[in-house]
C-alpha cells in the first residue's frame, strides 16, 4: 500500500482518531483499527471522559498498540477543533448525530480534517449536506456519513452492480436486506430520535440534486409483495439507505443514463411481515410523545450491545435485481453482523482508505456518499477484510 499522501499537513500528529471510543461501536472500532493499520501509522482515541479512555489506551498499549488520549465534548467548539486540527482523518461513532454531529463537522472543514460518521439520520445528513457541501468542497474535505451498515452495503452493493452492468440504457434495481444480530443502545436511542421526527421530517423536502449529464435518477415506489429471489415475503424499507443510493447515482455517470431504485427488507412469511409492520408502527406512534418516549429510551442504555456470542452468529445479505431492455442480473453484497462488527470494519477500512490509499481515490470534495468518496478502492479493501461482493447470476432478456 502507499503512504500517506502529501497532500495532508504533516504538521499533524496522528493520521486517524475515533471520536466516541469509548461507546460499544466506537471501541470496535479502534479495537480494529489497531489490529490491521500499518505500525507506522498514528492513532488516537477521542471523548469527554479522559479515565474511561485512559483504560482503552492501556488495553490496547498491552496488546502491542500505542494511541494517544485526545480529551473532546461535543459542547465544546475549541476542544473540537483542537483535535480536529491534530489529525488527518476524524471518525466519530457519537450519536444521535442530529444532537451531537454537526459541531465536529464544522470543525472538520475548519480544520482541513476528513470526517467520516456512521449515522442513519436522514434529517441529519440532509442538514450536513444543504448547509456544509459548499464549504466542505472549498475547503478540499471530504465529509461522508453513513459508512457503516447504514449505507455502505447498499450504496456500495450498486456501485458494484452498475460497474458490472455498464448500463447504456434504461436499468432498474431492487435492492432486498436480510439480516440477524443485536442492537446496542446508542442505536435504539438515534432510532427512536428517527421516529419521533417522523411528522417534522415528512413535512420537509429533502435536498434536491439533478443528475450530472442531464440523467434521469429515481425512486421506485415500494409495495409488500413476495419477492422469488429471496424466498419470501418483503416489505419496503423505509431507511436512509436509498437516499443514498440515488445520491450516487446522480453524482456518477457510471449508473447509466435512466436509473432507478427500490429498497426492501426481507420478512419472510406473510404474518411476520404484518407483525412487523405493526411493531415498528407501535413504536413509532409511541415515539411521538415526550412520556411514552421517554419510557422507549430506558430499554436501552447508550453504551451497551449485543454480547460477543449474538455478534457470532449474525449475519447480513443484500441482494440487487437489476434489469436493464435486454439483462437480468443478481448480485449480491454479505458479510457477518452487520450493526457492529462489520459496521466497524467498514467504518475503519473508510478511514484507512483516506490514509493510505489517498493517490488512488476518485477525484471528490464535499459532502459525498460512500461510492463517490471511495468507489473501486473501498469495494477491494472490504473484499479483503471479508465482505463479499459478487454476481450470483446474470441472463439476457429476450
Amino acid at each position: 500500500m502507499a503512504a500517506a499522501s502529501p497532500e495532508f499537513d504533516h504538521g499533524r500528529d496522528l493520521d486517524i482518531v475515533v471520536y466516541g471510543a469509548t461507546g460499544f461501536t466506537g471501541r470496535l472500532t479502534i479495537e480494529y483499527l489497531a489490529k490491521h493499520a500499518p505500525p507506522g501509522l498514528t492513532l488516537g482515541i477521542g471523548g469527554r471522559d479522559a479515565a474511561k479512555l485512559e483504560e482503552i489506551r492501556e488495553h490496547l498499549y498491552a496488546g502491542g498498540r500505542d494511541v494517544r488520549v485526545v480529551v473532546a465534548r461535543s459542547d465544546d467548539a475549541a476542544s473540537l477543533r483542537a483535535m480536529a486540527a491534530r489529525t488527518r482523518v476524524v471518525i466519530t461513532t457519537v450519536g444521535p448525530y442530529i444532537r451531537y454531529g454537526e459541531p465536529l463537522v464544522e470543525a472538520c472543514i475548519a480544520e482541513g480534517a476528513d470526517y467520516l460518521d456512521i449515522t442513519g439520520e436522514p434529517v441529519f445528513v440532509d442538514r450536513i449536506l444543504s448547509v456544509y457541501g459548499e464549504r466542505a468542497a472549498r475547503a478540499g474535505v471530504r465529509v461522508v456519513s453513513c459508512c457503516g451498515f447504514d449505507s455502505i452495503p447498499h450504496d456500495l452493493g450498486v456501485y458494484y452492480t452498475m460497474r458490472e452492468l455498464q448500463p447504456k440504457g434504461r436499468v432498474s434495481v431492487e435492492g432486498f436486506v436480510q439480516a440477524g444480530g443485536g442492537i446496542s443502545g446508542g442505536t435504539w436511542h438515534s432510532a427512536i430520535g428517527i421516529m419521533a421526527r417522523l411528522r417534522e421530517d415528512r413535512a420537509k423536502a429533502r435536498v434536491s440534486l439533478a443528475a450530472t449529464n442531464g440523467r434521469a435518477v429515481r425512486g421506485i415506489k415500494g409495495r409488500p409483495h413476495t419477492e422469488p429471489e429471496v424466498g419470501g415475503w418483503v416489505l419496503p424499507f423505509p431507511s436512509i439507505d436509498p437516499a443514498i443510493v440515488l445520491r450516487s447515482a446522480r453524482a456518477l455517470d457510471l449508473y447509466g443514463p435512466d436509473f432507478s431504485y427500490g429498497h426492501y427488507v426481507r420478512v419472510g412469511s406473510l404474518p411476520k411481515a404484518i407483525g412487523l409492520g405493526l411493531s415498528v408502527g407501535a413504536v413509532a406512534a409511541l415515539a411521538q410523545v415526550e412520556a411514552t418516549r421517554e419510557l422507549l429510551l430506558r430499554y436501552k442504555k447508550p453504551g451497551e450491545g449485543p454480547s460477543e456470542e449474538v455478534r457470532r452468529r449474525g449475519f447480513f445479505r443484500v441482494t440487487f435485481v437489476s434489469k436493464t431492455d435486454d439483462e437480468r442480473m443478481l448480485s449480491r453484497v454479505s458479510g457477518g453482523e452487520p450493526g457492529y462488527t462489520e459496521t466497524s470494519k467498514m467504518l475503519a477500512e473508510c478511514a484507512l482508505a483516506l490514509v493510505l490509499d489517498r493517490a488512488r481515490l476518485p477525484a471528490s470534495a464535499g459532502v459525498v456518499t460512500p461510492a463517490v468518496a471511495f468507489g473501486e478502492v473501498l469495494v477491494e479493501r472490504l473484499q479483503a477484510a471479508g465482505i463479499r461482493f459478487e454476481v450470483v447470476r446474470r441472463t439476457k432478456e429476450r
